[in-house]
């Protein structure tokens, strides 16, 4: 509608992904469909742990307004991310200063972020050798040490989240494991944001 915020912003589209998500799990459950496991990458995990039962729908959506609100206000404008078609070992071996690894989605499909300038660098070089890359259309760099400036202010914000007993299966892509769903405190949620995103190997 004319005047309403931009999908670009970060504090805008992570609230409306992470309804979308609930919504059609809510739907696929009203049809019969109930998960015998749930697996989420970065954000997505937020909803996974919501359809565990692990967090109330109140708290899952407190940790995504108010960790993308602390992301628009500390790490916007700082940084980058991209879409490297290599297998991880490939992409992490000679990454530029200031560039990391911050998810392995698959066998050959890695998103490293950063410093803009050092990311500049990354995809000349993969285009010059004929790799394929694609700048991710954000101007932060989750899943990197820069997520390290907001972690006092998450470590507040997310203070009040309770998480409870996963009432289904929850694989962690922070730990690379099953999860009983306790652990999944206001500290978790801050190391979904600043650790590699163990998307494949879940």
């Amino acid at each position: 509608v004319p005047g309403a915020a931009s999908l670009e912003r970060v504090d805008v589209v992570q609230p409306v992904s992470f309804a979308v998500m609930v919504g059609l799990a809510r739907v696929w459950g009203s049809l019969g469909v109930v998960p015998d496991a749930v697996v989420g990458h970065s954000q997505g995990e937020i909803a996974a742990a919501h359809v565990a039962g692990i967090l109330s729908l109140e708290d899952a959506a407190a940790i995504v307004a108010l960790r993308s609100q602390a992301i628009a206000r500390g790490l916007a404008g700082r940084g980058g991310m991209v879409s490297v078609a290599l297998p991880a070992a490939e992409v992490a071996d000679g990454l530029p200063a200031g560039v990391e690894v911050a998810a392995v989605n698959g066998p050959s499909s890695v998103v490293v972020a950063g410093d803009p300038v050092g990311l500049d660098t990354l995809v000349a070089g993969f285009e010059e050798q004929g790799v394929r890359v694609r700048r991710v259309p954000v101007d932060y760099a989750s899943h990197t040490s820069h997520v390290e400036s907001i972690e006092e202010e998450l470590a507040e914000l997310l203070a009040a989240v309770r998480p409870r007993p996963a009432a289904i299966p929850f694989l962690s892509t922070v730990e690379g494991r099953w999860l009983e769903g306790p652990e999944l405190d206001g500290g978790y949620w801050y190391r979904n944001l600043r650790q590699t995103v163990r998307f494949a190997e879940a």
